[in-house]
């Protein structure tokens, strides 16, 4: 009788992040960008766009913030900022501020500078920008710093469950 392969087996044989795991089980059409990722480079987000060759408009970073007590993901272009007070809007709240990263990597099993808003520990609620969805394609964090998943904007709300509105400002 054959073996059921370990949870270790199956997330090597998907792709090896818990967000490639979970597109790979959505069936979802994704393609990984891996880079070699510079611990002396400043901005995560603008790293993975110049090492990819993907325009800033076009790759997102995930963001952990704390609305009214509850932790909220945010994922908006690298070229952008996060606006707090746009984020608290988007989710019914009044406050917003950028949580704890010790917190935001507990929550979500993922390190800073590699979170994604795939495959969580714990599933967050979660506000795309809507300037996604002016792309066919964006990159979001695959779930370690160095390495990027492309999908369409459309799967990435539908898996997160995520509302799309304008979170982001230049």
């Amino acid at each position: 009788m054959a073996k059921k392969p370990s949870k270790a087996n199956k997330k090597q044989q998907a792709g090896g992040t818990p967000a490639t795991v979970a597109l790979t089980a959505a069936g979802v059409t994704y393609t990984v960008h891996a880079y070699e990722h510079d611990p002396a480079h400043p901005s995560y987000g603008e790293e993975a766009a110049e090492a990819t060759g993907v325009s800033p408009e076009r790759v997102f970073k995930t963001l952990v913030a704390d609305v009214d007590g509850a932790l909220t993901v945010a994922v908006v272009p690298v070229a952008g900022q996060l606006d707090l007070k746009a984020l608290a809007a988007a989710v019914g709240g009044k406050r917003a501020a950028m949580a704890d990263p010790a917190l935001a990597e507990r929550t979500t099993g993922y390190v800073r500078g590699g979170i994604s808003p795939l495959g969580q520990r714990k599933r967050l609620p979660t506000v795309l920008d809507a300037s996604a969805s002016a792309h066919p394609t964006i990159c979001v964090s695959a779930g370690r710093r160095g390495l990027e998943v492309e999908l369409s904007p459309t799967d990435l709300a539908t898996l997160t469950t995520a509302v799309l509105a304008p979170i982001a400002r230049p």
